[in-house]
């Protein structure tokens, strides 16, 4: 009955072709990253970002005041300074130096300072400054083709700024150095045993941004006074007119409209500020973990913008809210991902979410210490408690009836009662990653042991799936199947409660997260999503519409949509009667092989194809242009003899004629079909 259901669900979705038959992202409102630079040239502003926590970073850039932000081709990559000279926007790295592009981002060329972990840079002239760890400041004089060391070579240069001809280099614990004739020699300035994170200047005034407040000189140097904002770690500076910002470790932005005499916290007041960046009316705001918040009226109100490079740990459905866990806590979406906001539980890296009843359940990491365990919300998450499992590292859960199981750092725990009870059921020495039910068998997957299985709610337990398969990160159940994704070695399924399991074709991924419906099995990899429809036989790699290829911790399906999390790109949707896509429209056996012309045709920009298989075999269905050229592969897998429909959306393809050929079992045909945008 459960598959007539679906069935029939699908088949009442297929009329309502969607325009956007690609994965989407669902930018609105998760927003985060630690963006440690930010820079200008002409309308672009750029952001460098870390690659720690988020797993994507680099440098993106925004073309509307923050509104969107698009990456560029520098991925991966800690970013931790910017510097512009004429058309060539620079970007200095951990430990691979200086990149450099010259077509704002579309494309960038790593040059010859290309060992070193570059904190800071900085333009004079056609001379480019790149202060490093512990080797001191570097110059270029033809755009990175060669760099030379300068006298200041054994320091760790944290800022650099320039006034007028001369050169500031703030480092760890030594104060400023400064230079007046290009890095020849360097003089310490009596600012001298601090640590100095950012300059900036306003008139003939220095600032200087310490661990200990900001200092103030107005004499090049050669003394310092500290300013009224003397307890603080000021990561940033910069000057929006008269006004001086400061952006602090855990306080936000200060502003000051009198050199520094007196300082206002803004009402960006409680993040640390690593970057600033002020352009005519608009102050943008580089933060950790919460990407760039941005203010028109001189920080009295703040817009986070939609840099969303969050990594989404884990998803939860109930009723219409969508549930996505974070590092930084809970987000809720009540209209399909479109809109998102933030719960009051925002302090805990949440790693994973699980629903029962009316209730949701967060799993926390143990960090800070004895900060972990299960927080329960009954409303939605307008209001979180912690439950009575607490101090530990909550990995996974599951349900089954009334009760929910924790898997946890230390085993797996049980209760009946919301959480105001937890009784431990064995695996104490096991990592428990992933958790699934089948009937009354749970299965738990760990790291270095495999799946083991209880029948009998934990008195008893059996290691299965073992031998090379050690790291189990994920589980689902289709059927009378289980599922398992392990670490490199792809996806396993067992067909008989665990007595045996085999490999899928999907034999060479780690799968983070695993999703079914139907006959359907989605896998979350570290190269995007993978869809079996023949339990594993074959898999269909679904990435239409990402981002390259994001690793995908975490798949649920609700309200007709699939929903996937990733690592540093928050969250995307896809409809699901688009990328199941493949629909048995007919329960008879066709009497031969046949290929129908798509319809509509002309189509803009959906279009249905049909097709006829009178015996099983591998099909393969793929859209081809003008020049032969296969741009789409609607069907690679193995069916079953039957009548099918698939759709094809041309959304991301400009007009013309294009061709669609089936192949199956010796079979080959081949038709037209136009597109008209």
């Amino acid at each position: 009955m459960k598959k007539i259901i679906v069935v029939l669900v699908l088949a009442l979705l297929l009329p309502a072709l969607k325009a956007n038959a690609q994965w989407v992202q669902m930018s609105n409102g998760i927003y985060g990253g630690n963006v440690q630079s930010l820079a200008t040239l002409d309308n672009y502003i750029f952001a460098g970002t870390s690659n720690i926590p988020e797993g994507i970073g680099g440098v993106y850039f925004s073309t509307n005041n923050g509104t969107n932000w698009t990456q560029t081709a520098l991925i991966n990559q800690d970013v931790y300074s910017l510097a512009v000279l004429g058309n060539t926007i620079f970007a200095g790295t951990y430990i691979n130096g200086v990149y450099l592009s010259t077509n704002n981002g579309a494309s960038w060329t790593q040059t010859a300072l290309n060992n070193q972990t570059v904190e800071s840079l900085v333009t004079l002239g056609y001379t480019i400054f790149a202060g490093t760890w512990h080797n001191g400041v570097y110059i270029s004089t033809n755009n990175g083709t060669s760099w030379s060391q300068t006298a200041l070579n054994n320091k760790f240069v944290l800022s650099l700024s320039k006034d007028g001809n001369n050169i500031l280099a703030g480092t760890s614990g030594n104060g400023i150095y400064l230079t007046t004739n290009n890095g020849l020699n360097w003089t310490q300035t009596v600012l001298n045993n601090q640590t100095v994170h950012s300059f900036t200047t306003l008139g003939n005034n220095i600032f200087a941004g310490t661990g200990n407040g900001i200092y103030i000189s107005t004499n090049n140097g050669s003394t310092w006074t500290q300013t009224a904002l003397n307890n603080q770690y000021v990561h940033s500076l910069d000057v929006s007119g008269n006004n001086i910002l400061a952006g602090t470790a855990g306080n936000g932005v200060y502003i000051s409209a009198n050199n520094g005499a007196n300082w206002v916290q803004t009402a960006l007041n409680n993040q640390t500020i690593y970057s600033l960046l002020a352009l005519g009316n608009s102050i943008f705001a580089g933060t950790e973990l919460y990407g760039v918040y941005l203010s028109i009226n001189n920080g009295t109100h703040w817009d986070q913008t939609c840099l969303t490079i969050k990594e989404i740990t884990s998803l939860a459905v109930l009723g219409n809210n969508i549930f996505a866990g974070t590092y930084t806590g809970v987000y809720r979406s009540t209209n399909n991902g479109i809109n998102w906001s933030q719960s009051i539980f925002n302090n805990k890296g949440i790693i994973c979410l699980a629903t029962l009843g009316n209730n949701v359940f967060a799993g926390t990491q143990d960090y800070p210490v004895n900060s972990g365990g299960v927080w329960l919300s009954t409303n939605n998450s307008i209001s979180w408690t912690q439950t009575a499992l607490i101090n530990q590292w909550v990995c996974s859960f599951t349900s089954n009836g009334n009760s929910i199981y924790a898997g946890t750092e230390q085993g797996i725990y049980l209760s009946t009662n919301n959480g105001s009870n937890w009784a431990y059921i064995g695996l104490g020495n096991k990592i428990i990653f992933a958790l699934t039910t089948l009937g009354n068998y749970i299965f738990a997957g760990t790291i270095n042991h495999g799946v083991y299985i209880t029948t009998n709610n934990g008195t008893n337990w059996t290691q299965s799936l073992f031998s090379n398969v050690l790291h189990i990160f994920s589980l689902t159940s289709i059927g009378n199947n289980v599922f398992a994704g392990t670490a490199g070695y792809g996806v396993y399924v067992t067909t008989n409660n665990g007595t045996n399991w085999t490999q899928t074709a999907l034999n060479n991924k780690s799968i983070f997260s695993l999703a079914a419906l139907g006959n359907n099995v989605f896998a979350g990899t570290n190269d995007g999503i993978y869809l079996s429809s023949n339990n594993g036989a074959t898999w269909v790699q679904k990435n239409q519409g990402f981002n390259g290829n994001p690793t995908i911790n975490a798949l649920i399906i609700a309200n007709n949509y699939i929903f996937a999390g990733t690592k540093g790109q928050s969250v995307w949707r896809r409809d699901l009667s688009e990328i199941i896509g493949i629909k048995n429209i007919s329960t008879e056996t066709p009497s031969a092989f046949s290929l129908s012309q798509n319809y509509p045709n002309p189509f803009n920009p959906v279009t249905r194809i049909r097709y006829d298989l009178p015996r099983a075999g591998v099909v393969r269905l793929a859209v081809y242009d003008l020049t032969g050229r296969e741009v789409e592969m609607l069907v690679n897998e193995r069916q079953a003899a039957g009548s099918y429909e698939t759709v094809w959306d041309g959304t991301r393809f400009a007009s013309g004629v294009y061709f669609y050929r089936l192949t199956a079992e010796g079979f080959n045909e081949t038709r037209k079909m136009i597109l008209v945008r």
